[in-house]
C-alpha cells in the first residue's frame, strides 16, 4: 500500500556532491519523521540523519557538516543532500518514515529499497 522509491545515488569522486531523493507513494493520510540510514558491506545499518515533521534534524557525527536532510510535506518526499563525499560515505542508503495510511489511526515504520552510493577516492 506504500513505497518509498529512493534516487539518486550513483559514483563520484572524494569531495564531490550527491542528493538522494526518497518519495512516498500509496493511500498516505500523515507522515511523521522521516529518516535517511546506510548500510556499507560488513556493518550494521546506522543512522544517518532524520527530522520530525515540526521539530529539529539530527545527524550522525561523522556527516555534521556535510549532510543536509530536509523534507517537502506537500510532496511526501524526504531529500538528503550530501556534499564534500569522503570514500568511508559508500554504503547503501536508505529511507526510513512512519507513515498512517488512510482509514487507519497509527502510523507503521516503512522502509525503501536502498539506493548506492560509491566514493572513490
Amino acid at each position: 500500500q506504500v513505497q518509498l522509491v529512493e534516487s539518486g545515488g550513483g559514483l563520484v569522486q572524494a569531495g564531490g556532491s550527491l542528493r538522494l531523493s526518497c518519495a512516498a507513494s500509496g493511500s498516505i493520510f500523515s507522515v511523521d519523521a522521516v529518516g535517511w540510514y546506510r548500510q556499507a558491506p560488513g556493518k550494521q545499518r546506522e543512522l544517518v540523519a532524520a527530522i520530525p515533521h515540526g521539530g529539529t534534524t539530527n545527524y550522525a557525527d561523522s556527516v555534521k557538516g556535510r549532510f543536509t536532510i530536509s523534507r517537502d510535506n506537500a510532496k511526501d518526499t524526504v531529500y538528503l543532500q550530501m556534499n564534500s563525499l569522503k570514500p568511508e560515505d559508500t554504503a547503501v542508503y536508505y529511507c526510513n518514515a512512519d507513515i498512517c495510511l488512510v482509514g487507519d489511526y497509527h502510523f507503521e515504520n516503512y522502509w525503501g529499497q536502498g539506493t548506492q552510493v560509491t566514493v572513490s577516492s
